[in-house]
């Protein structure tokens, strides 16, 4: 039982202990005063008349009380539904830095207040989140465009050598490409999150995914001198083959790009208590554990001027924790700076 709780319990008992003590008061101030009436006058009626008339005056009096008690806890009420009007309104307007006071109203307002106020916080949590993402989406896409911007206007000069061109063309060419990445990353993150995404679980061999996608990613390690570290028990798994794949391919990518070369990445899978984990390591730069706590948020990226050397929009992310949690399973990230990072995924 909480203290909240407790406490309407008491004041409950006070009430109904306060409505017996004013019955009683007022039926004792009814008898004496009838009693003085009486006297005054000189006649005395009979047991049961005195009785009635005294129950008639007690009820009365207490009927006024009601009446002028009704009156005030009325219009208490009529000011707060005002003010709650007035806040919705100004919630409607985008005003989130609203919070009503229940004031000296009954329990259940108690309760509408508590969830008025939260959900206002909640409302201004979400708006503080829309605003940071146009921020940053518009940031990602204005950084490209201004490089396709300028080269084209380089390229329109006609002192530059052939050499010259194709390499402005190519730069060209990779923002294009990111532009387009960016794209269909936020295409695939908003579908993911409205609920309607589609979803088609069923039972594949999950070692067999993994060493595919690893050797669909060789050219990119490879490239770099990459040692890969792999040891996948073999065993099933069920869910979506398709999202999966785009969670191990984000985080392989992100380990080829993150670990310098002749680096190393290590895989593995076990099976423990009918749960998959899957562990993908590498020797790259790490992150302090105040990144960690933000690195699956989106648009975030840890070191800002080195992700956007090496390419990437901090959806990638993003997209993974979305997908494991469609699966009903938890990714999470040990890393220290400078030692390289582990991301874990569990799957039921």
């Amino acid at each position: 039982m909480t203290k909240r709780t407790r406490r309407q319990g008491w004041i409950g008992f006070l009430k109904v202990a306060g409505v017996f003590l004013l019955l009683f008061v007022y039926w004792s101030a009814a008898f004496f005063a009838g009693n003085a009436v009486y006297g005054r006058i000189g006649w005395y009626p009979g047991a049961w008349a005195s009785q009635l008339l005294t129950s008639v005056v007690g009820f009365v009096l207490w009927g006024a009380t009601m009446y002028i008690v009704g009156r005030m806890i009325h219009s208490r009420q009529i000011d707060f539904f005002k003010n709650l009007i007035d806040a919705v309104r100004r919630i409607a307007k985008g005003e989130f830095d609203v919070a009503l006071d229940a004031g000296g109203q009954e329990a259940p307002f108690h309760e509408l207040v508590d969830s008025f106020n939260h959900m206002a916080v909640e409302l201004g949590q979400i708006e503080k989140m829309r605003q940071e993402f146009i921020s940053n989406v518009s940031h990602e896409i204005q950084s490209p465009l201004t490089s396709i911007s300028g080269f084209s206007r380089l390229l329109q000069s006609e002192e530059l050598t052939s050499e010259e061109r194709r390499h402005y063309l190519g730069i060209i060419e990779a923002e294009s490409r990111r532009l387009s990445k960016l794209s269909d990353n936020l295409m695939k993150l908003t579908s993911l999150e409205s609920q309607h995404h589609p979803f088609e679980p069923k039972r594949f061999r999950l070692d067999k995914q993994l060493r595919n996608l690893i050797l669909a990613c060789e050219p990119q390690w490879m490239e770099k001198g990459i040692d890969l570290n792999i040891d996948l028990a073999p065993g099933f798994c069920t869910g979506d083959e398709d999202l999966l794949s785009q969670v191990w391919t984000n985080l392989l990518y992100n380990a080829i790009k993150f670990t310098p070369p002749g680096g190393t990445i290590g895989v593995t899978l076990t099976f423990q208590a009918e749960a998959a984990k899957v562990e993908i390591s590498d020797t790259g730069i790490g992150m302090s554990e105040e990144d960690q706590a933000h690195v699956f948020e989106r648009f975030f990226k840890a070191d800002p001027s080195r992700n956007r050397a090496l390419g990437g929009s901090g959806l990638g992310l993003s997209i993974v924790k979305k997908i494991v949690e469609l699966h009903q399973g938890s990714v999470e990230v040990r890393s220290r700076l400078g030692e390289g990072s582990v991301f874990i995924v569990r799957l039921p």
